[in-house]
């Protein structure tokens, strides 16, 4: 099975590797952005899905490191050092952020993390002389790296590309850890995790920290990208928007964010062809996923194997009954 799953990851990478090349400019830009939203949900897969914490603002963390990294860029600051930079500042605010979650849980968190998104947004909106407002920033020049310009849209793809898996090993290696223990331990009972000397408080900030962190590096990347920043992707909406990625591709699955982003992103451009109906497919849809895989699309292999070991478990039961009853 692991060998398999190797075998599978490894596809995967070679086929995003090598297909982009074929695409056309829009589909590369489509790759690019849902690399860019594979990237923000891993860090709110981590809030939510291995930490257990009710997060409804992580658009506004994007926004943050999108501004930020823009700004510095039209300041004439490299883009390397403004990626480090944006990561570092959602970092500090989604410590912040955290310490509502000690104090209120569930959906008294969701509700204090919308609020939080909102007052993002009108700041982003109504602070031009920083922003641009509604008029946006435009302008945003692409990096380059030694000398070789990563303005064409497939090698600023690889750029994203390398970022995401470099983000998603540390991800791992943070998940395989101690740490990663202890974020799941607080998701399944905090309780229990602070009677085995967990220091839940400690745990709850670093959830937030670390996975605005990951949406700062995702907007980082985005600014660059679209190469204009405007308030439209940063609501609400938007942040529903990327809890439901994280729920429909599997919370608590590593891989989750790369399944759901594709629903979120790339399923509304196939659904396209719909016109006007294609936000009630899309709907529709996502209403039937949430209805018949309540814990994600990667939930699948494991409800197959938990109903063969039931088959299993019911055959061998029936198995019993039979030879007690032929004795008797």
């Amino acid at each position: 099975m692991k060998i398999f799953r190797i075998a599978l990851l490894t596809a995967g990478l070679l086929a995003l590797i090598a297909i982009p090349p074929f695409l056309k400019n829009y589909g590369v830009y489509l790759s690019s952005y849902w690399l860019v939203f594979v990237i923000a949900t891993m860090g709110l897969n981590l809030t939510v899905g291995y930490a257990g914490q009710k997060s409804l603002g992580h658009a506004a963390f994007l926004g943050i490191g999108a501004y930020t990294a823009a700004i510095l860029l039209k300041a004439g600051i490299s883009f390397w050092l403004g990626l480090p930079l944006a990561m570092i500042v959602c970092f500090l605010v989604g410590l912040i952020l955290g310490f509502p979650a000690l104090r209120v849980r569930t959906i008294y968190l969701a509700f204090a993390t919308l609020g939080f998104n909102t007052a993002v947004w009108l700041v982003i909106r109504n602070e031009e002389w920083l922003t641009g407002g509604t008029y946006g920033l435009n302008g945003i020049t692409r990096p380059s790296i030694f000398g070789f310009s990563l303005a064409n849209s497939l090698a600023f793809y690889y750029l994203i590309l390398v970022v995401a898996i470099l983000l998603g090993l540390a991800l791992w290696r943070l998940l395989g850890s101690p740490w990663g223990k202890a974020f799941t331990a607080l998701r399944d009972n905090p309780i229990r995790a602070e009677s085995l000397g967990i220091d839940t408080r400690r745990y709850t900030l670093l959830s937030f920290a670390i996975g605005a962190a990951y949406a700062g590096a995702a907007g980082a990347l985005l600014a660059p990208l679209v190469e204009f920043m405007d308030p439209a992707p940063f609501t609400v909406g938007a942040s529903i928007m990327m809890y439901l990625m994280v729920v429909v591709g599997g919370a608590g699955y590593f891989f989750g964010p790369l399944v759901g982003a594709a629903v979120g992103i790339v399923l509304p451009e196939w659904l396209r062809f719909a016109q006007g109906w294609y936000l009630f497919a899309f709907g529709i849809t996502v209403f039937a996923l949430m209805l018949w895989l309540p814990d994600g699309l990667l939930s699948i292999p494991d409800r197959l194997r938990e109903r063969r070991l039931a088959r299993q478990a019911r055959a061998a039961r029936n198995a019993i009954n039979g030879s007690s009853e032929a004795r008797a």
